[in-house]
């Protein structure tokens, strides 16, 4: 598509009704490539409008990071970006200091908790998609009253949807142009498994087990589909979702996917210590990726653990809404022990733990694109005061300590330690 290309108005939809004039401009920069150039809504206002509203979809290697820190700031609002690295995937993209971030795989956060916007980003894993509002733009709009959440698009997600055939098999065929690879369009067969699964009628595949299509004929796709045996699953986009991303030059990420309709969920148990304590033990072992994981065993019975719905095996995945993917042992003990009588962890049984393995994903994931349990009485504790966390930043008149830019980059790996010491690292609490 040609630098410049100009689409027609769409104030309306973008909620910019009025004589003021409204375009959507692509960016190319040869240096990035067509992959993934910056959309901006640039929108002629004499002064008085928003500038731009800006998507970049970051992928990054395992060891990398997304190249810039998120701040909260005295005296300012929204979630600030701060600190982008010269040369780094942010600046490449064109992502500027002191741009707002307004939405995160789809999910709009300008009026979430800061430490929560972090935790969405931690959890997206390699590959984040991002929408922003330039610094002066999202000042103004804040001065007008503006409802920043019109300006986005309300579903921008493709689905994750796992499908277990019966008698009348998966419940969906495909069909795609003679001789063209990788276009796959699917037909949902009413009431049947894929349809009880999520597919949408009509949806276009992207990915098969984890496995993009893009590259396969007919003929591989159907044989890829007999070797999944009875369950599989698809990332899926609607035609509206898939319209989104194709003109924005964006590749459909499974990591900005809603995953509510997969059946392995991680679980989130609330935990107040009793006159035995919490009546389980930590362990330090290895991960089905080859990683070191921290998990839990020998869950006492009538304890708080399993009162909160623990099972021997669950891998430990946060602690009071931080991450402890990459994490050692001790790192995970102290921050299990940063409050005297509550704690709150998220976790996975062993078969959610394989299943998101085997899509490479973070279990992460589903539990950030699922609603916090409406009946919890038990609130996550608050970080102590002066204790590094994702929810407390000390604010400066320069923004927050160095410290956020690896909570919201990434999570630094440490060193595992090796195996035959590993196994001997258990804490009981």
């Amino acid at each position: 598509m040609p630098s410049g290309w100009v689409l027609p108005r769409l104030s309306k939809v973008l909620g910019l009704e009025g004589d003021k004039k409204s375009i959507i401009k692509f960016e190319f920069n040869p240096k990035v490539g067509i992959d993934n150039p910056a959309l901006s809504l640039a929108e002629d206002t004499d002064g008085e409008g928003l500038g731009e509203l800006r998507f970049y979809l970051l992928s990054k290697g395992s060891a990398e990071t997304f190249g810039f820190c998120l701040h909260e700031e005295l005296g300012c609002q929204g979630h600030i970006v701060r600190q982008v690295e010269l040369g780094g995937l942010a600046q490449r993209r064109g992502m500027q200091d002191g741009d707002r971030l307004l939405q995160v795989n789809g999910h709009f956060v300008d009026d979430m908790d800061h430490c929560r916007v972090v935790q969405k980003i931690k959890a997206s894993g390699n590959q984040v998609l991002l929408a922003v509002l330039d610094g002066d733009s999202y000042v103004t709009a804040k001065a007008l009253g503006r409802d920043l959440s019109q300006l986005l698009p309300a579903d921008i997600r493709p689905r994750l949807c796992h499908i277990v055939q019966d008698r009348s098999g998966f419940g969906f065929s495909v069909s795609g142009p003679e001789g063209m690879k990788g276009t796959f369009q699917l037909s949902v067969q009413q009431g049947g498994p894929a349809e009880r699964a999520g597919v949408p009628a009509g949806s276009w595949l992207l990915e098969l087990n984890g496995a993009s299509v893009r590259s396969y004929s007919q003929a591989q796709l159907t044989r890829k589909l007999k070797q999944s045996g009875s369950k599989v699953t698809l990332l899926v986009a609607s035609s509206a979702v898939e319209e989104f991303y194709r003109l924005r030059g964006l590749q459909v990420a499974a990591a900005v996917a809603d995953t509510s309709w997969l059946p392995f969920k991680a679980r989130e148990l609330h935990l107040v210590k009793g006159p035995d304590g919490y009546g389980f033990l930590l362990k330090e072992d290895d991960c089905i990726s080859g990683a070191t994981g921290q998990f839990l065993w020998e869950v006492d019975a009538g304890l708080p653990a399993e009162q909160a719905g623990m099972k021997d095996g669950d891998r430990l995945l946060a602690v009071n809404g931080e991450s402890v993917e990459g994490l050692d042992h001790h790192q995970t003990v102290l921050k299990i022990r940063a409050h005297d009588d509550q704690v709150v962890l998220l976790v996975i049984d062993p078969a959610g733990d394989r299943f998101y393995h085997s899509i490479g994903l973070s279990p992460l994931l589903s539990f950030e694109n699922s609603s916090p349990a409406s009946d919890s009485h038990t609130p996550s504790p608050p970080s102590p005061s002066g204790s590094p966390g994702l929810c407390h930043v000390e604010l400066q008149p320069k923004g927050a300590g160095s410290w956020l830019v690896a909570a919201a980059n990434s999570i630094t790996l440490t060193q595992s330690p090796q195996k035959e010491e590993k196994r001997r690292l258990h804490q009981e609490f």
